[in-house]
């Protein structure tokens, strides 16, 4: 009789410990999951960091134009000049974030 307790005990045991296992495992590939979402997050609030940078910096400069007196034929093409100077930095942004 004691060696059928020890049996079913050891059952039980074996048991709770196959149990464990899968919990383990399955708290290892839910924390993978995690910290891949996390980097991908991460990813995306740099973008958004980025583009918001440059609507801000977008904005300053219309700001600085329209803060600006200048006669009515040279304001068109100050504005083209600022439109150029903005395309060329957002190149230079968008190829330096590579």
């Amino acid at each position: 009789m004691n060696r059928e307790i020890l049996n079913s005990e050891f059952q039980a045991l074996e048991r709770r410990v196959k149990l464990l296992l899968s919990e383990h495992k399955a708290l290892k590939d839910e924390i993978q999951f995690l910290k891949d979402e996390n980097n991908q997050l991460k990813v995306s609030v740099r973008s958004k960091d980025d583009h918001l940078n440059n609507f801000q910096n977008k904005i300053k400069i219309s700001k600085l134009v329209g803060s600006m007196a200048v006669e009515n034929e040279d304001t068109a093409e100050l504005k083209q000049m600022i439109n150029n100077y903005i395309k060329e930095i957002d190149k230079c942004i968008a190829h330096l974030s590579e």
